[in-house]
């Protein structure tokens, strides 16, 4: 299981926020949010937004600290990245 994490660094809602990726399948993803207890409306398409206070706690359940370079880079090397042109 690879599920990994960028460091918090998005701002919304008053805090910083952590994409949450799985470099395999979403299967693998949306288990291992259900596991961690995030909630399924916090997933976007190929990624789910985490907020800065569940990093360290996503990190110790499993989820490898990547930068958001590499994030990017083996989400798009896995197929399962949805651009922005796509979202709509």
């Amino acid at each position: 299981m690879t599920v990994l994490i960028d460091q918090p660094a998005w701002p919304a809602h008053g805090t910083l926020w952590s994409h949450l990726v799985s470099d395999a399948s979403l299967q693998e993803l949306h288990a291992f949010a259900g596991k961690a207890g995030v909630p399924r409306r916090a997933f976007d398409l190929d990624h789910y937004d985490v907020p800065a206070e569940r990093y360290d706690e996503l990190v110790a359940l499993g989820a490898q600290p990547v930068s958001m370079r590499q994030l990017v880079e083996r989400l798009r090397d896995s197929g399962l990245r949805v651009r922005a042109v796509d979202r709509r």
